[in-house]
């Protein structure tokens, strides 16, 4: 009891020095738990929509595997409707007509629909639609020229009824006026509902009169979704997929997870940086704190206090942050979560906060992470506390030099240095992208351990080194502060290194990004040779109404088709593969320059002609002449001649197979035929800036389709990547905003170590100007040691990520010195700002008091 009594009177006595470690464990939990929430929020809002609007069994089409993209969905004869009524256990049974490869437009051509990765659905209005949404304004469709919208998207897109809106779908386009409003039940996750009577949906969505989607069916009562299920497959047999409502669930709820999963591991990723950065934080804190209870705890410890009560003592002190923190971070995360609800609203996905769902092993989580992270990182100074012996209250408190054990760590921090270089070596050198990356993680994870602990030797040559630069202009305040920084180095290291590390991150991306746009626009400048490229935003193909405007511009020397086509191909050495074939017109070898290593690409564009990439080649002992077998999905099966191979040292198009559209269209039928994915023109010499114009107007009433010249093709790959990299950089914030905590903490704490030391320089002379002057210029110098290691260290993580990215074509290093010099000078600046209140405090000290401080 008198250990947990004399924790809880240090704790609350150095409550403001604490409250800046509570920060980093407030963040660190509210990362964990603000992605738990979220995650959580987003997996129950979509359960009870699929659980209100899936059937009790369904029928589909059979899925064909690897299908070709022909824009339209796979379909189901109307007359097996009556087929299925006649099955024992079957209530009711109803088709369901929809598609989501539509885009909807209003009169001024722009898009009617989300504005982020949710679809547009047109759908068939029928009973089944009740289940999810109320029709609550006007009335339902009832012709080809009518159609209904949800609430949502209509409040949002400013849409009412009597408003004409044209749907853009593959089999045409048509006009539909708003006949009503309906509103959805649960919440609507973000996608744009449009709903058309049976005949319109069939007929104008799908492409047939007598077909549907699928086929919904509800249960007698009394029989269960799996005894339906088994009745309806004994009816019909193997060739549809009849699955039950659990099942219809579980699916929809796997493609949910694929979308969640990559956010979820993203955004904990970052809470492990916070962590990471914090640990260094509160390890700082409790050696200082213990540093200047040195004679306190000898005083303990000689009127009877053990080793092991005042190793308890530090580590319940710990515990109390910890507690602390996570309930803060709990309470934190949950407006996190509710901040990414409203982010993703603003892209299109709707998510009501009234349905915040917090689960019991969130804030437990929360609560473990924070206390087990706080009570491992004060182990170490809790451990060193419990060795202070009881002659130290004779001396004067203060952190002890590292002595033998300093040179072990300098030791130890220089062979993981040296190991974690060899290993990025070995990731530059490596043939394979797959060995390269293994190589890569263990080289950044040892280099960056490595610096960590090689901290305090570093801090000695580099901070030297920054003074004689940035200080000794200052006179003896500067040469002051360098001997402050240099003290204690294992403390400067330890300030550091949260820095460093935030920065080497930043570095690192920066380099990637930097390399990746000069090496795209480099291969654009050498490969690319058609004046114009023509795709959609969101990877939708290319609909035949408009391909048809695209290729009725006036001005144009040629326009380019470019489809992807599946292919189970039969090769010389007896393998088969699936394959994704590029079937284009032979003005493709115009439009994009490729190199070859045997033949001519223009021969792989003759009738059953093909080409293959090297290493393709390569891997299956492919020479020049051969044969092979291709198997198209869903045509026929042909013998192709190769006629080319080509060079795997390009970005665009790397490891392509190319064919002619003449060949595709040879083995496959007219339905079967896949869109364009990407299309391209060239324009007549001198008729450029005409044709750019004509065909930006082409397509005005296509907003989906966006045309682009080489200059807006580089454009538009700097914002992709560009986008990435602030969205990163923005989440490394907080882990810096903990960092920063770290070097106000260490002054603040330094600042009361040396009180009657500042006492003393006062008397003698020192001004409260020169003395706030000296702890800025502390700040600063660890500030810029930490920016100097972690920006070197992160570029050299980058060059090597380079060296793999150059095996996909990216061969371009390119290093972003305008942002790594703005970084580094801004690190100054946030050593200032880190230092104004330590420095504040220490310029209002009472002279007096300050020496009479022991």
């Amino acid at each position: 009891m008198t250990v947990v009594k004399t924790s809880l009177r240090n704790f609350f006595a150095h409550k403001g020095r604490m409250a800046l470690s509570a920060v980093a464990v407030l963040l660190s939990v509210a990362f964990v738990c603000g992605t738990l929430v979220f995650t959580d929020t987003i997996n129950a809002t979509f359960d009870k929509l699929f659980n209100t609007t899936a059937a009790d069994v369904a029928v589909k089409p059979k899925e064909v595997e690897h299908a070709q993209e022909t824009g339209r969905a796979e379909t189901l004869p109307a007359s097996l409707i009556t087929r299925i009524r006649a099955v024992d256990g079957v209530k009711s049974a109803r088709g369901d007509a929809y598609s989501e490869k539509i885009t909807v437009v209003d009169a001024d051509n722009k898009k009617v629909g989300p504005t982020g990765g949710a679809p547009t659905i047109g759908t068939d209005w029928d009973p089944s639609e009740h289940k999810a949404v109320d029709l609550t304004s006007g009335k339902a469709p009832s012709g080809p020229s009518e159609a209904m919208i949800d609430k949502d998207t209509a409040d949002k897109k400013h849409v009412k009824i009597g408003d004409e809106l044209r749907v853009i779908a593959v089999p045409g386009d048509f006009t539909v006026k708003v006949t009503g409003i309906v509103t959805f039940r649960t919440t609507n996750p973000g996608a744009a509902i449009f709903y058309f009577d049976t005949p319109t949906a069939q007929t104008k969505l799908l492409g047939k009169p007598d077909a549907f989607s699928s086929i919904n069916l509800d249960a007698k009562s009394g029989v269960s979704n799996g005894q339906l299920k088994k009745s309806v497959v004994a009816a019909l047999g193997t060739d549809y997929e009849v699955q039950t409502k659990a099942e219809i669930v579980k699916d929809n709820q796997k493609d949910l997870g694929s979308f969640l999963g990559f956010m979820k591991k993203a955004m904990l990723g970052f809470a492990a940086v916070s962590v990471l950065v914090g640990i260094f934080l509160i390890v700082n804190t409790f050696s200082m704190l213990v540093a200047q209870r040195t004679r306190e705890i000898g005083l303990m410890r000689a009127v009877g206090a053990s080793r092991r009560q005042v190793n308890r003592s530090v580590l319940v002190e710990a515990l109390l942050l910890g507690v602390v923190g996570s309930l803060l971070g709990i309470g934190a995360g949950v407006g996190l979560a509710i901040g990414l609800m409203k982010l993703m609203g603003s892209v299109g996905m709707h998510l009501d906060t009234s349905e915040l769902t917090i689960k019991t092993a969130t804030p437990v989580t929360g609560l473990a992470l924070g206390v087990i992270v706080t009570v491992l990182a004060a182990y170490l100074p809790a451990r060193r506390a419990g060795k202070v012996s009881p002659m130290a209250a004779l001396r004067d408190s203060g952190m002890p030099a590292d002595g033998k054990s300093g040179k072990v760590r300098a030791w130890i921090g220089v062979a993981l240095s040296l190991i974690g270089g060899a290993c990025l070596y070995a990731a530059a050198s490596a043939d394979t992208g797959s060995t390269g990356a293994q190589f890569l993680g263990l080289g950044v994870l040892l280099t960056l351990i490595g610096f960590v602990v090689v901290g305090p030797l570093l801090a000695g040559l580099v901070v030297k080194a920054i003074s004689a630069v940035v200080l000794r202009v200052f006179g003896p305040v500067g040469r002051l502060a360098e001997r402050n920084a240099l003290r204690n180095p294992r403390r400067t290291g330890a300030t550091a290194a949260a820095l460093m590390i935030g920065l080497a991150l930043v570095a690192a991306l920066s380099v990637v990004g930097s390399s990746m746009v000069a090496s795209a626009n480099d291969q654009l400048d050498k490969s690319v040779g058609a004046d114009f490229i023509i795709q959609a935003d969101n990877q939708q193909q290319i609909t035949p109404k408009a391909e048809e405007a695209i290729k009725g511009v006036p001005g144009l020397d040629h326009v380019t088709d470019y489809k992807v086509v599946n292919a189970r191909l039969t090769l010389p050495d007896g393998k088969s593969d699936d394959s994704q074939m590029t079937a284009a017109d032979a003005s493709y070898t115009k439009d994009l320059r490729v190199e070859t290593v045997h033949g001519k690409l223009e021969d792989a564009y003759a009738t059953d002609s093909m080409s293959v990439n090297e290493g393709y080649a390569k891997d299956h002992k492919i020479k020049l002449g051969d044969e092979v077998t291709a198997a198209f999905v869903g045509g026929r099966t042909a013998k192709l001649k190769i006629a080319a191979i080509t060079t795997d040292d390009t970005s665009f198009d790397k490891g392509a197979l190319y064919t002619s559209i003449g060949t595709a269209q040879k083995y496959l039928p007219a339905d079967k035929l896949p869109l364009d994915v990407i299309m391209f023109a060239e324009a007549k010499d001198g008729q450029e800036k005409q044709s750019y114009a004509a065909l930006k107007d082409a397509l005005s009433k296509y907003p989906t389709f966006q045309v682009r010249n080489q200059a807006d093709f580089k454009e538009q790959i700097q914002s992709q990547v560009s986008q990435l990299l602030n969205l990163v950089y923005g989440l490394l914030g907080l882990a810096i905003i903990v960092a920063v905590l770290g070097v106000v903490n260490t002054l603040a704490l330094s600042v009361v170590e040396r009180t009657r030391e500042i006492g003393l320089m006062r008397a003698i002379g020192l001004s409260r100007r020169q003395l706030r002057r000296m702890i800025r210029l502390e700040s600063v110098v660890i500030a810029l040691f930490g920016a100097l290691v972690g920006l070197g260290l992160g570029m050299g993580w980058g060059a090597t990520a380079q060296k793999l990215l150059a095996l996909e074509g990216l061969g371009v290093l390119e290093i972003p010195w305008a942002t790594i010099i703005w970084v580094f000078f801004g690190s100054a600046v946030v050593g200032l700002i880190a230092a104004l209140v330590p420095a504040f405090r220490a310029g209002r000290m009472n002279v007096l008091n300050a020496i009479a401080t022991e």
